[in-house]
């Protein structure tokens, strides 16, 4: 698919190092992926300053034919700082297979791997091709933690652990020798350095006057008591802090309540999955005679229980809580200019509060930014000036997207 140019963050040997990534894009019948960097040599930089100087001031290396190249080398400093989903620890694996395949750790190390296998793909590596051809087994950490659960997921996890015993150190070999650090003009140095420390000092600036933004909202609230933060009159659920939602799919229409605790989601079940309801007035019945779930432990819940054993409790759902799958995935398989993108926010919120719940970080993996997926949602989702139009075919994002339709209805409990 085609793509921009990223920032990544690659952790070697010698240390944390910042370079540019393109995924691929397509000119004409030809595709292509490709580094920072020149014939046979992976540019990597000590820092963010160093590399913005060097982007401005060479006009000779692998990324000056990307079409994204004359908008992107002028980009301010901060706005190449990697972002926490595109570092990539090298030198760290071996600790991640050490560990316990918990979902974070599979998340990180499927990430990492996927990033290690592109550069040896496009770099022509071959200690690094020749890993991923002599364990394919590591083909199932894309899969999530679910894949490392039980007699054969612990006997799997053990090999991947070997094979990273085994091999990992030529890998990080191969990657370490093509690696290097062109010198930066000096000026264009002291010009990024001084942006990125005005970047920091704006952000220390703006969080003390939202410091004092929220002390004088505070002295304000209490002449609006009967008012929510956007200026609209409370109504019972804003007041307890707790949503109903409508999730319609393509069999039914259910029902169900969220609400968020410490940023994290929790819904109306237990276990990981969701209970949902065909009807609003199925789902105040149940809430007047169950209470053995995890939303039963939110401080306010007990007035949404009242009101449902007295027969006053409404479930009215609001349009931000209305959640529309069917023909999304058609949308995403036709091309970007036929998604909804209100549509497609609303579905990726669902789809990771729901994965949240279940503490599942497969759905978040699965759309990073670093995933075809993840770069095609974010284009729609987060579009920038001089990004370029994906190009078709989109089928194997639509069936990435169906995977995670079809996952998060796995975690619905009909009731």
């Amino acid at each position: 698919m085609a793509g921009d140019i990223v920032p990544i963050e690659l952790g070697v040997t010698r240390g944390d190092l910042v370079t540019l990534w393109a995924p691929r894009w397509r000119e004409g019948d030809d595709e292509w992926e490709a580094f920072l960097g020149h014939e046979d040599d992976l540019y990597g930089f000590d820092s963010v300053a160093a590399l913005a100087a060097f982007i401005r001031t060479n006009d000779d290396n692998d990324l000056v034919e990307h079409p994204a190249w004359p908008t992107f080398s002028k980009l301010a400093a901060p706005e190449l700082e990697p972002e926490d989903d595109h570092c990539f620890d090298l030198v760290g694996v071996p600790d991640l297979v050490a560990g316990d395949p918990e979902a974070l750790t599979v998340a990180e190390l499927d990430a990492t791997l996927t990033m290690v296998r592109n550069v040896g793909e496009v770099c022509d590596l071959d200690p690094v091709v020749k890993f991923f051809e002599n364990h394919p087994e590591l083909g199932h950490l894309r899969f999530g933690a679910d894949q490392f659960t039980g007699r054969d997921g612990e006997k799997l996890w053990d090999r991947i652990g070997i094979a990273v015993a085994e091999d990992w150190d030529a890998v990080v070999d191969a990657l370490d020798a093509i690696v290097t650090s062109p010198a930066v003009d000096a000026d264009a140095l002291a010009g990024a350095e001084a942006e990125i420390l005005a970047a920091q000092e704006n952000v220390v600036d703006a969080d003390d006057d939202a410091d004092t933004d929220d002390y004088d909202e505070y002295d304000s609230d209490s002449d609006n008591e009967d008012e929510d933060e956007d200026g609209e009159e409370e109504t019972f659920w804003t007041g307890v802090g707790i949503d109903p939602v409508k999730i319609v799919t393509a069999e039914t229409t259910l029902f169900t309540l969220r609400c968020y605790l410490d940023d994290h989601a929790v819904f109306l079940g237990s276990g990981g999955r969701i209970a949902v309801f065909a009807s609003e007035r199925a789902l105040a019945r149940y809430l007047a005679d169950r209470h053995d779930h995890d939303l039963a432990r939110v401080s306010t819940y007990e007035t949404v229980r009242n009101a449902a054993v007295d027969g006053s409790l409404e479930v009215t759902v609001t349009d931000e809580n209305v959640y529309v799958l069917p023909g999304l995935a058609d949308d995403l398989a036709t091309g970007p200019d036929s998604v909804d993108a209100d549509q497609l926010e609303l579905a990726v919120e669902l789809f990771t509060d729901a994965a949240d719940f279940a503490k599942d970080d497969a759905t978040d993996a699965a759309l990073a930014p670093s995933t075809p997926l993840g770069w095609y949602v974010s284009y729609i989702l987060e579009p920038t000036p001089g990004r370029m139009t994906p190009n078709p075919p989109f089928d194997a994002e639509a069936a990435a997207w169906r995977t995670l339709e079809q996952e998060f209805e796995t975690r619905l409990r009909p009731e």
